[in-house]
């Protein structure tokens, strides 16, 4: 269902919209409009604009929330704007010098994880660093080369090249020193740099004692350095503990009056008699709408109209379902297709019947529709999951089908079907010999369920005054007629009754299809616009003609859609016909019981799943596209209640 709506005006001066919006309209639900859209005729009129005060202050909070542990487990509790000012500076600069120690520490990590990463391939080297850097007559160069080129520098280099080179390390590179004397050292240099080596350089007042001395220092210093960077961050994890819920209720009542400000954006200022006022647009729910009203009224600062004259209100209402909580789950189908107008038929019951019923009929069998009810009612619970409630309602369908048909975990000879075994029972149909029972009263649900949303069709363009789509359209009165007079001759020759006279058929078949086929001219005729045929007349006709043909195969591809229904219940008894043969239940041996549990469990899953899309196809496909449009749009509240216990006035 969708509730009503009602269009509210709200003005007053303009120094009194923070006690307005915190004292009244932060308790009630309202889809605020842009009052300088919808007020477009009134002269005068300007944009409210004003900076949001609460901007910065929000966003400092917003980053102490974000550094707590566990903020869900953290009870929110009263705050005034006059405390949360004095807590966030308070905060922000004992967090400060911790931060400023943090990003020292975390520097000086950095640089000894460099210098690790950069001493670890020589760690074969036996030598003193520090006297290797400061040979007097001899370089050395710490480095790697490309491995290929390490082979290519050995083979054909090495041997007339005035140099040592030490390798120390080989991954893809080879990591080494070599030694060069001071008079050779720009040739061989080069040469090395021809052959990619990459230079290392080394701090010479830092490295002292052996590789393996320097990285075991290195070592002790960071993990100095990781536990003094640990008691940084748990001195910072205590201090926010400390105020968490001070914290974390300053963000809440700061993001109400942030949003609550924010109403500026959408507020239009008027000047009268040398004062400015505020004016205010936006839906209230006909509850919250006179609840507002009766609140207000001895407010001598606020003033507010309830507008009931449509011509006036540009637009048209946001529209907000409110459905009984055992309907609720499947609006999430309803808005995935998009929801519904305001002036439509909300069709969440329907969906909510018709799915879960259709469903049941496709998957007909006890043991796995409780399977799908217990799963999916105890995962809504833990999870909340809207599509995990339809599951459960849908598998309680499922298991009361299943004793229709008499379907036990695919077991047909437990229990006696209530109704008929599925792939057994069979109707003679008159002219087309016998016919699997299933399907037959398949076509004639759908044929039901076609003349159903026929009737929503008509009722959604009565709200919308749409005099074609009332009469004329093929899903409208006429195509109601036609639609009916062919379900009713079917239901008399499947009974075996005799048909009505062949010029009630004829009238009844054909005038409502001729209506159909001159909708436009006729309703052009009616709402006196011209001309009534466009262009011209013959190409007219033969337009028309094929128009009505395509309606035709569209009523009969419709009407054998839903002979899916019967399919997937044939099919799903000939599937578990197959696991119980590869377990041997049909031959009277040894039952495998495994097979048996992984079969229910593999049919239960996929069929559930496709059966699951075909019906949502059955849904979208064969009867929204009757009645339904979805271009509606959301009712979004603006306003959020404050815990503020005091605000202040701008």
């Amino acid at each position: 269902m969708i509730e009503k709506m009602k269009f509210l005006s709200i003005t007053g001066p303009k120094s009194d919209i923070d006690r307005v919006v915190n004292e009244y309209l932060s308790k009630y639900e309202i889809h605020l409009e842009n009052a300088m859209t919808q007020l477009s005729k009134v002269q005068h009129l300007s944009p409210y604009i004003q900076i949001n005060p609460y901007k910065e202050l929000l966003a400092k909070v917003n980053e102490f929330a974000g550094l707590l542990k566990n903020p869900g487990e953290i009870p929110l509790q009263d705050i005034s704007l006059e405390n949360i000012q004095p807590l966030v500076q308070s905060l922000d600069e004992k967090l400060s010098k911790i931060n400023k120690r943090c990003e020292e520490l975390s520097e000086q990590r950095l640089s000894l994880q460099e210098d690790l990463k950069k001493i670890k391939p020589f760690l074969t080297l036996p030598e003193d660093v520090d006297k290797l850097i400061h040979y007097r007559f001899v370089q050395v160069r710490f480095g790697r080369i490309p491995l290929e080129y390490y082979e290519k520098f050995k083979e054909y280099v090495y041997d007339n090249l005035d140099t040592m080179f030490y390798p120390c390390h080989q991954d893809d590179y080879v990591w080494g020193i070599y030694f060069v004397l001071w008079t050779k050292m720009e040739q061989v240099d080069a040469v090395f740099s021809s052959m990619h080596f990459e230079r290392m350089y080394l701090k010479k007042d830092y490295y002292h004692g052996t590789p393996q001395q320097i990285y075991a220092e290195l070592e002790a210093r960071l993990e100095n350095v990781n536990r003094e960077y640990a008691r940084c961050e748990s001195k910072m994890q205590k201090l926010l503990e400390g105020d968490g819920a001070l914290i974390l209720s300053a963000q809440a009542a700061l993001n109400a009056l942030s949003r609550n400000f924010d109403v500026r954006k959408v507020a239009a200022c008027v000047k009268e008699h040398q004062e400015t006022f505020y004016i205010l647009c936006g839906w209230m729910s006909e509850k919250d709408a006179s609840a507002f009203m009766k609140e207000i009224e001895n407010d001598t600062k606020l003033f507010c109209i309830i507008e009931d004259d449509d011509n006036k209100i540009s637009g048209t209402p946001p529209t907000k379902l409110k459905n009984p909580k055992i309907f609720k789950p499947f609006e999430m189908y309803v808005k995935m297709y998009g929801l519904p107008d305001y002036h439509e038929i909300d069709p969440t019951i329907f969906v909510a019947l018709t799915y879960s019923f259709i469903f049941g009929a496709m998957f007909g069998d006890v043991g796995q529709g409780l399977l799908l009810a217990i799963g999916g009612f105890l995962l809504y619970k833990i999870k909340h999951l809207n599509l995990a409630a339809i599951i459960g309602t849908a598998g309680i369908f499922s298991t009361f089908f299943g004793f229709m048909f008499g379907s036990i975990f695919g077991f047909e000879n437990i229990i006696e079907p209530i109704w008929l075994h599925p792939t057994e029972a069979m109707t003679l149909v008159p002219g087309l010999g016998n016919m699997n029972t299933v399907f037959v009263v398949a076509i004639v649900f759908g044929m039901f369920l076609i003349l159903v949303t026929m009737i929503f069709h008509i009722i959604n363009a009565v709200r919308s005054r749409d005099l074609e789509n009332t009469w004329f359209d093929q899903n409208a009165v006429c195509g109601l007629v036609f639609y009916g007079m062919l379900t009713v001759s079917a239901l008399l020759f499947l009974t075996g009754h005799a048909l009505p006279a062949a010029v009630v058929l004829g009238v009844m078949f054909g005038v409502p299809l001729l209506l159909i086929m001159f909708k436009e001219p006729i309703t052009r005729f009616l709402t006196k616009q011209g001309p009534v045929i466009e262009g011209s007349k013959p190409m007219f006709l033969v337009q028309s003609f094929f128009e009505l043909f395509e309606i035709m195969l569209s009523f009969l591809s419709n009407t054998l859609s839903f002979v899916r229904i019967g399919a997937f219940a044939v099919s799903h008894a000939a599937m578990m016909g197959v696991v119980l043969m590869l377990a041997g239940a049909e031959s009277g041996g040894n039952i495998n019981w495994f097979i048996i549990v992984l079969g229910n469990l593999f049919v239960c899953a996929m069929e559930g799943l496709i059966v699951g899309i075909q019906v949502l196809r059955l849904e979208y496909y064969e009867m929204f596209s009757r009645f339904y449009k979805g271009s509606g749009r959301e009712f979004r509240p603006f306003f959020q209640n404050t815990t503020l216990k005091k605000q202040s006035q701008n």
